[in-house]
């Protein structure tokens, strides 16, 4: 009997061991929320409506590891795109309206190519924001609200 105990105690040990360990691997990162800002507009013209495109970057894109946009064939797909990456972009209006979104961002360094557009007759919202959504994880990193104009 004795044997059985100490048996079944060093598998308790063990799984929960292992539990941490798995835990542990799937831990979010400890990073900064990302601050946002405004770079420019420019017209375009697509399907014979003219548009404006807000563009923004993030100015401490650096801190998030690439290892963050990486392509992620394990977690669900971005329509068609069955190796979307592991963070997913979007883009909201300050009352939480989603503009954009972008799922297939491979770097941190593409967070600098980032924007919404409205047509030419639409009033852009006045402050936007960004979430950075870990998917692995479950992790949102909110942005700063940053202005739609220079």
């Amino acid at each position: 009997m004795k044997k059985f105990i100490r048996d079944n105690c060093a598998l308790v040990v063990v799984a929960f061991v292992l539990g941490l360990t798995m835990q542990t691997t799937a831990a979010a990162p400890d990073l900064p929320n990302p601050v946002l800002y405004f770079t420019g507009q420019e017209v375009f013209t697509t399907g014979g409506k003219e548009f404006i495109r807000y563009s923004f970057d993030v100015a401490n894109k650096e801190v998030y590891p690439n290892e963050l946009f990486a392509a992620s064939p394990d977690l669900p797909p971005c329509g068609s795109n069955t190796k979307a990456a592991r963070t997913w972009v979007d883009i909201y209006e300050q009352s939480g309206k989603r503009l954009n979104g972008f799922c297939a961002l491979s770097k941190s360094a593409d967070l600098s190519k980032i924007w919404f557009a409205l047509e030419t007759s639409q009033v852009p919202p006045s402050w936007v924001y960004i979430e950075l959504t870990d998917r692995k994880t479950g992790t949102k990193y909110k942005s700063n609200l940053a202005d739609t104009t220079l």
